[in-house]
């Protein structure tokens, strides 16, 4: 009895009866309002729409304590707008203006919050588009692309921000992606490319082999042969490790054959060791030569390789030096002129990958760029030099084998010498930027 005459109470301090009909008094900006009509009694009606009220405070509180427990209170704003809205036109009786106070107020904490998310959202943004960004230049193709997957994840995760701004950070976003794949798809079209020139280079090599391998003119084929092995081995690019072992085992098959009729040849014949010459002044010549390509590096590329491939010339054309010097000054000699070729491989590949010219970043930013790639040329180089290395250790101890044993080690020892020269180019730009 004591709810039914608090409920009385409330319903006539906030409405009356005027006729048949039950009215709400005037509230915030709003006028009296009917709300119904008297049906039963006017305390039976009036109570009823007190009770009315208490059915919409209670959706009103359940909203509010949701909200206060919600890590997302972003999410309940439209509902708290809806209830917002329903106070201007629920048929009830009761302190409407208690609850949109209170609906208005949660209304403006919802909006504080969704405005700080927002300033958390856009420097979480930017710092994932700085990320993006930074792999303008890399190489490591495999790494770059898991990135890229963790800094989408990252985005898809993060929440909105101000509509003004939406579309301008996609685009930032999504325009430093693309152009990552767009250089990842490039230069594996250019890989592409080059593997099937390396495989049609060592086709001919093996086409031209076994054409020879019945010759009966020993010493001229012996020496194309040779010149054949010696093409094999300065053939410049990788390929997938099976193939490469398929080709070096047919082009190996046509020589072996080859060398074995040699052996049963040259069984019945006895041949003259060629005799060596020398004399006192190749030293100094040889000396000079390795001066003038240890010089080459300061000058212009194409006008280094050309001067470093007419000195190679020019040291064939000079007589033997006898003793340990003779080792020493060719040593010195092969790996200046390496250094030009390298150097010259280096510089063609940054320019392709640096369309906007040596001069568009920083000494150091070039320094380090080419360090990189060094690394990644070096990495080429290891995986090759095992598939040699492989190769060589397959080779059984037949005499037929030997030219084979021989070219393969030679091979190796190009390629050592290729890793070498490219670790002291790297020091080389390593001391420019600590330098």
């Amino acid at each position: 009895m004591e709810q039914q005459d608090h409920l009385l109470a409330e319903a006539r301090r906030y409405g009356y009866i005027e006729g048949d009909q039950v009215w709400l008094r005037p509230l915030l900006d709003l006028p009296a309002r009917q709300v119904g009509q008297v049906k039963e009694s006017a305390d039976a009606s009036l109570i009823y729409f007190a009770q009315r009220f208490n059915l919409f405070r209670t959706k009103v509180e359940d909203l509010l304590q949701k909200i206060e427990e919600s890590d997302n209170k972003g999410s309940f704003l439209m509902k708290a707008l809806h209830l917002k809205e329903q106070v201007a036109t629920y048929d009830a009786l009761g302190d409407f203006e208690s609850l949109h106070r209170r609906l208005t107020e949660a209304e403006e904490s919802i909006k504080v919050t969704i405005n700080r998310n927002r300033e958390k959202n856009l420097a979480t943004k930017i710092s994932l588009i700085q990320e993006a960004e930074s792999l303008h230049d890399t190489i490591d193709w495999q790494g770059g692309s898991e990135k890229l997957k963790d800094l989408r994840q990252g985005w898809i995760k993060t929440g909105p921000v101000e509509k003004h701004l939406t579309d301008e950070l996609e685009t930032r976003f999504q325009a430093a992606v693309d152009a990552f794949f767009a250089r990842k798809k490039e230069f594996l079209a250019e890989k592409k490319a080059m593997t099937n020139r390396v495989y049609d280079r060592y086709k001919e090599l093996i086409h031209k082999s076994e054409a020879l391998q019945n010759s009966t003119e020993f010493e001229e084929t012996t020496r194309k042969l040779k010149q054949l092995q010696q093409e094999w081995k300065e053939i410049d690019g990788t390929l997938p490790r099976k193939q490469a072992n398929d080709l070096w085992t047919r082009f190996r098959a046509a020589h072996n054959h080859f060398f074995e009729r040699l052996k049963v040849h040259i069984e019945s014949k006895r041949q003259e060791p060629a005799a060596a010459g020398g004399g006192e002044d190749n030293l100094s010549r040889k000396r000079a030569l390795v001066a003038e390509a240890q010089a080459l590096l300061n000058q212009p590329m194409s006008q280094a390789v050309a001067r470093a491939k007419e000195l190679q010339a020019a040291w064939k054309k000079v007589g033997p030096v006898r003793g340990e010097e003779s080792d020493r000054v060719w040593e010195q000699f092969i790996l200046a002129c390496d250094k030009v070729f390298e150097m010259s491989a280096l510089e063609h590949y940054i320019r392709k990958r640096q369309p906007a010219g040596p001069d568009a970043s920083s000494p150091r930013d070039q320094a380090n760029a080419r360090i990189l790639a060094l690394r990644d040329f070096i990495k080429s180089d290891k995986q090759e030099q095992e598939v040699l290395e492989e190769n060589l250790g397959k080779l059984n101890d037949s005499p037929g084998n030997e030219a084979f044993r021989t070219m393969l080690q030679g091979k190796i020892r190009a390629f050592e010498r290729k890793i070498r020269t490219k670790n002291e180019l790297i020091a080389m730009f390593q001391q420019r930027v600590t330098g």
